[in-house]
């Protein structure tokens, strides 16, 4: 695993606008903290969530890309960029590789985190179909599209060069292997998903729900009682 101060800069790939925020926002404000800059690339604007039914639909796409904005601003992310893709839609496609290598040509990040492509039994809610695909295409795009200089020449025709990222940080994997204790900046991260108002119904009911979930995640990592953690598996890729 590559020391923080190897690391310059960070991208978040996710599907929706908030995944991070559940899966990774206090290891993200870690990593802010310690001087890394880090963007967020969200594939949808998740025009397909929320729940009041007064908000005309036509609206909720840039709502939750302004929540969103908001949300990075409070673990210290500043480049927030959308692709536009239509949620609820989203297939590991050539096109979806190549926008996503775009990016990482781009930003030229050494760390990527991005969810996990595999399905798994434990969570329902890692599952959406938009999850996997995302992080199937952002795990191709690493490897090996960005770092191909003779994949997508479009690229390379708008002047973005091959880039090699040297490791991936997966969310809800199965099997994870590195865990970050998140307690000391655990108030940002509710604070970033309290941003995401038209997501959340019972807004009251979310600290205490995250805060039992990420306390077993620390227990399960042999973190002393009280502590909070977010879990990832980590893979070398250059």
């Amino acid at each position: 695993m590559l020391d923080v101060a190897e690391v310059e800069r960070a991208l978040v790939v996710t599907a929706h606008p908030d995944d991070v925020d559940f899966g990774g926002a206090g290891t993200v404000a870690t990593w802010t903290d310690a001087g890394i800059k880090v963007t967020y690339c969200v594939i949808t604007d998740g025009d397909a969530g929320g729940f009041d039914p007064v908000v005309p639909r036509g609206d909720i796409a840039g709502i939750r890309r302004e929540e969103q904005t908001a949300a990075g601003a409070e673990v210290g992310v500043a480049d927030v960029r959308f692709l536009g893709y239509p949620d609820g839609k989203l297939v590991t496609s050539l096109e979806l590789r190549r926008d996503i290598s775009r990016v990482i040509r781009d930003v030229r990040p050494q760390r990527v985190m991005c969810p996990s492509p595999l399905r798994t039994f434990g969570r329902i809610g890692v599952n959406h179909p938009d999850h996997l695909a995302a992080g199937e295409a952002a795990l191709c795009a690493v490897y090996p599209d960005a770092r191909n200089p003779f994949a997508h020449p479009e690229l390379a025709a708008d002047g973005l060069d091959a880039w090699v990222v040297s490791e991936v940080w997966v969310m809800a994997a199965d099997q994870p292997n590195h865990h970050v204790d998140i307690t000391e900046v655990f108030d940002r991260k509710i604070r970033a998903l309290h941003r995401h108002a038209s997501q959340h119904p019972d807004p009251a009911a979310l600290e205490p729900r995250l805060r039992q979930w990420f306390s077993s995640i620390a227990e399960s990592a042999g973190l002393p009682a009280g502590r909070l953690a977010e879990a990832f598996h980590v893979m070398p890729t250059a």
